[in-house]
């Protein structure tokens, strides 16, 4: 066994009652709307804007990228400069704030040119950084020193992703013995368990970590170091976003290899649903769309679907069903399913695919289109003003996902009046209802998708009065985060009471 011991599974102990007032402090790559490569960065935002509007102090922390520099000038920052050390190197940071209304989130950028001054958030042209652990390191170490300085309550550090899961590991070894992070609590979310900054083992001395850890019952995994490993390790709790993702995670099948990692938790480990920010995602008030409508007057969504089919000069047939997929283009989003099997060339209506991605899907989609043009759309010059357009032109969505831990797109789309055509898993299982909010298949095979999509088809030609019945029944459904967000505070309360000094 190692000189560095696994950390014993941390719970209340007998007679410590959880904090009633907390600090949060979320720890992540990206946060919209500074930066967003995917779901991570809305996901994020949701449940900080939730938590601070609800009178809970929220610090959000990520790096300051290029991006981030040239979009929001106006940045202040926060103290003067310091010096952390990573490895052997000892590197001088900023910490800057960009302000915002009082009961939004504080949001703080970690400031090292060397590190985050550049084109990509996690690399060019396809290939990571190579110094990605140092730059993330770095990120994480510089925001647990200044942490004490910030908070006079208990502290939750809520790490998500890979890129923040050295947070949990820093603070349990590099600060452990100091009160003020003795006391603080370690929540780790995943988002996306396919990504979990493998390194060589040399990486461990590069960010300046023991060697003891790299032992298969910490951070040790088949011979590389796993950073996602070494967070769920010294986590207090750790959480995913949707509970039938939780329980593929501990499956052989459906936990990337660590599965056994997330067994071992046990009720440490649990999913809890993403949510939709309800301000941003409302038909009502929407004012990046063609029409406004609701529930209870489905008007305005005929005249969003008219414009959209304009839009992409998609032939005007109101009485035909339209599928919009608004993804990024990789294979985890099933499109192999629809390009290879060939549902595209037989399903009878009209497609519009909105994102960008692998080289080998946007090629295969062009070509399809320029085969129907009158029928099949593709654009992949993404921007969110043309989503909300979208789902609120589009009948039905495509998401034929091979994984998808929990995905947002499925219930903005029900918020307006989508059903999605999606896969059986993850999130997606726990968001749509089969034949009543959308339509569910089980297989990965384009034999599956086909069947579900006849019987969306199906439906859709009964006529509008059977159809909207279904539309209504999706749009009325609660996707905010209020019942999330506590599930969240028991969560954090629970880690909390673990480090509660005693009596």
């Amino acid at each position: 066994m190692p000189a560095i011991a696994k950390p014993a599974p941390t719970r209340p102990p007998a007679g410590i009652k959880p904090p009633e007032e907390l600090a949060v402090v979320h720890l992540v790559a990206e946060y919209w709307p500074y930066a967003r490569t995917g779901g991570l960065a809305e996901a994020v935002r949701g449940i900080a804007t939730f938590q601070a509007a609800q009178g809970t102090p929220v610090t959000v922390f990520m790096p300051l990228y290029r991006s981030v520099r040239e979009a929001f000038p106006d940045l202040e920052p926060i103290a003067d400069s310091f010096r952390v050390r990573v490895g052997r190197r000892v590197e001088e940071v900023r910490i800057l704030q960009h302000p915002g209304p009082r009961r939004n989130p504080r949001v703080l950028f970690v400031d090292h040119p060397g590190c985050f001054d550049r084109d990509g958030i996690y690399g060019e042209g396809g290939s990571d950084y190579g110094d990605n652990p140092l730059r993330f390191a770095l990120y994480n170490l510089a925001a647990l020193r200044i942490l004490p300085e910030l908070a006079n309550v208990p502290v939750v550090v809520h790490a998500h992703d890979w890129h923040a899961a050295l947070a949990p590991v820093f603070l349990r070894t590099r600060f452990a013995g100091r009160e003020a992070h003795d006391r603080m609590a370690a929540v780790l979310s995943i988002h996306n368990a396919g990504y979990q900054g493998l390194q060589g083992p040399e990486v461990l001395e590069e960010i300046g970590l023991p060697r003891e850890l790299f032992h298969w019952r910490l951070m040790e995994f088949y011979g590389h170091v796993n950073l996602l490993k070494g967070g769920l390790v010294f986590a207090d709790y750790a959480t995913t976003v949707s509970p039938t993702h939780a329980h593929e995670l501990r499956t052989a099948t459906g936990g990337f290899g660590l599965h056994g990692s997330f067994i071992e938790m046990g009720d440490r480990f649990l999913g809890i649903l993403n949510g939709v920010d309800l301000e941003v995602w409302d038909p009502e008030t929407d004012d990046e769309i063609a029409a406004t409508f609701s529930s209870t007057d489905l008007a305005g969504k005929a005249v969003c679907k008219r414009a959209l089919q304009q839009e992409y000069s998609l032939t005007e047939a109101p009485r035909e069903p339209l599928y919009g997929m608004t993804a990024r283009l990789v294979g985890q989003k099933g499109l192999d399913l629809l390009i290879d099997g060939g549902p595209l060339e037989r399903a009878e209506g009209q497609f519009i695919f909105l994102g960008q991605g692998e080289e080998r899907y946007e090629t295969a989609l062009r070509e399809l289109a320029g085969r129907h043009p009158d029928r099949i759309a593709v654009d992949t010059e993404f921007a969110e003003p043309k989503e909300h357009r979208l789902l609120a032109g589009i009948d039905l969505l495509l998401m034929p996902s091979l994984y998808e831990p929990c995905g947002l797109t499925q219930m903005r789309a029900q918020l307006y009046g989508v059903l999605p055509v999606a896969r059986r898993v993850g999130g997606l299982a726990d968001t749509i209802e089969d034949q009543v909010t959308g339509f569910l298949f089980d297989g990965y095979t384009s034999e599956d998708l086909e069947v579900a999509l006849g019987r969306a088809a199906t439906l859709y030609a009964g006529g509008p009065e059977a159809w909207n019945e279904h539309v209504v029944q999706a749009m009325t459904r609660d996707f905010g985060w209020a019942t999330s967000a506590g599930r969240y505070l028991d969560v954090y309360r629970r880690a909390l009471a673990a480090h509660a000094p005693g009596d």
